[in-house]
Order: C-alpha cells, then structure tokens, then sequence
C-alpha cells in the first residue's frame, strides 16, 4: 500500500478530530489572546490583576507540584518492589492498584468525606489518641485536597514506574554490582537514568491530572480552597465570562507543557554526566 493510500484511509478520522476537536479548542484558546478584535495579551494582565486569580494560580501549581513529587517518592520503591514479585502475583498487583480508577472520583471523594470529617476515622483518631481535645477542621483545606489527588493520580504514576522497570535490562544491574556499586550508587548511576522516561511520563500525568482535576477539589476544598478547574467552572456557569475561562484554558495548557518540558530538560541534564562517566 502506497503512503497516498494510506493517508486517504486517515483522512475521515482526521478530518473528524480535527472537525469536533482541535478547532473548539483552537476558538476557545483563540479568546484569551484577542482584545477587541485584535491580538494581544491585556487578557491575562487583567487576570491577574485579581488577587484571588493569582491566590488561585498558585495554589494550584503548589499543590499539584506537591503531588507529583510524594508520587513519584512513594511509588518509586513501591514499583521496585512490584516487578521483583512473582509474574502470576505481579498481575494481581497491578491490578489492585488500577482498581481505584474503575470507581467513580464521585464515591472516591465522598469517602474522604466521611474520614476527614468532625465526626470521622481521622478525627476520631486524633482525639482518640490525645493528640487533640476535640475535632479539627481537615475538611475545605488545602490539605484535604491534596491527599484526595494524591491518592487519585498515584495509580499513574506507580504503573509508568513499573512499566519502566520492567524494560530495564537485569544484566546491566548485575554489571553495576560486579563492579563494585552499592545499592544507592546502582540506583543513582543506572536504574534512575534508564528509568527517568517512565518518571516523566508518570509525573506529566500526575500533573496534569491534579491541575484539571474538577470533582475532587470542589468536594474536598469546597469555595475557600479554589482551584484553577473550580475557578474555571465559576466563569463559565456562574459569571458567563467566557473571557476568563479562556485565559484559565490557556494558563493549565502552557502550565502543564512547562512542567513537562521542565522534567525532561532534568532527564537531559542527568543523561549527559552519565554518558561523559561512560565515554571515560
């Protein structure tokens, strides 16, 4: 088959993509940057110009940021320790751990409900143990909304590590061994660098998935714990200024290719000392 053919036989689902996709979203990013009737950015002065905008902007990014890292620090060993196990037991954990994806974020979030509230397992716990005289506030915080994104992107992070893992050859890690290199020193030199891909992908998910996370902020943080994906509701259903929204549409697009291009400017830093280490 030609490349012509081949192209032709892509035509209608590009054209469909292109048709009920990219086009809407090309209009709605098209709004930030247009003030009357031409090109420029007083959109986004004027955004931020709000401070409650710009409370909201940072919030957001320090609590996904803050997300990305624990994953990628808790799920790091967690997947070493998965690909060691059994192939037949390694099936079962893995799907354990995709599990949580196949519930609603809806009863996901409302069980954090019931255990972070007045009355619930975290407060009773406190009080219980003497930590506190009586129930604190751990629902509508900063706080609570991190931990619900945390365990509702951690599954994505922990299967791009153990799909990384899986592909690193075991005769490199035995050479490293043979030539002296304790276990830190294996996993700096050799099992970080060749696995760094699966980390990026995994934070880039992680990521993203925080900052256009809409239920699990609006249910844990409620109005005094906005985010950029709540804020962006407002605009839309309660303001109807589709102005704003569309600032906030091109503030989680740029912000989410930063991070992303950030992570991999970090892999590309570690790869060359390691290739000049080898070259010597």
């Amino acid at each position: 088959m030609t490349p012509r053919v081949a192209w032709w036989l892509l035509a209608p689902a590009l054209a469909f993509v292109s048709l009920f996709f990219v086009l809407p979203v090309l209009a709605l990013l098209a709004g930030a940057f247009k003030v009357e009737g031409l090109p420029g950015l007083a959109h986004f002065g004027t955004f931020f110009a709000e401070p409650l905008h710009e409370q909201v902007y940072w919030r957001t990014l320090r609590i996904a940021l803050a997300a990305t890292l624990v994953s990628a620090l808790v799920c790091y060993p967690a997947a070493m320790a998965m690909v060691k196990v059994p192939a037949s037991w390694r099936g079962l954990l893995t799907g354990l751990v995709i599990l949580p994806l196949m519930v609603s974020p809806i009863a996901r979030t409302y069980s954090w409900i019931v255990l972070l509230g007045r009355n619930g397992f975290a407060n009773s716990l406190l009080v219980g143990s003497g930590v506190v005289d009586e129930p604190v506030t751990l629902l509508f915080t900063e706080g609570a909304v991190f931990v619900g994104l945390l365990q509702l992107m951690m599954p994505l992070m922990l299967v791009s590590l153990v799909s990384a893992l899986e592909n690193l050859p075991a005769d490199v890690l035995a050479a490293a061994q043979t030539l002296g290199a304790d276990r830190w020193q294996t996993f700096v030199r050799v099992t970080l660098p060749l696995t760094q891909e699966g980390l990026i992908i995994g934070g880039t998910l992680v990521f993203t998935g925080c900052v256009t996370a809409y239920i699990t902020p609006a249910m844990l943080g409620g109005p005094k714990v906005l985010m950029l994906e709540t804020l962006l509701y407002q605009k839309v259903n309660v303001a109807a200024d589709t102005t704003a929204a569309s600032v906030i549409a091109v503030l989680l697009l740029v912000t989410t290719v930063l991070v992303n291009q950030g992570l991999r400017r970090v892999g590309g830093v570690r790869r060359r000392p390691a290739r000049a280490e080898a070259d010597a």
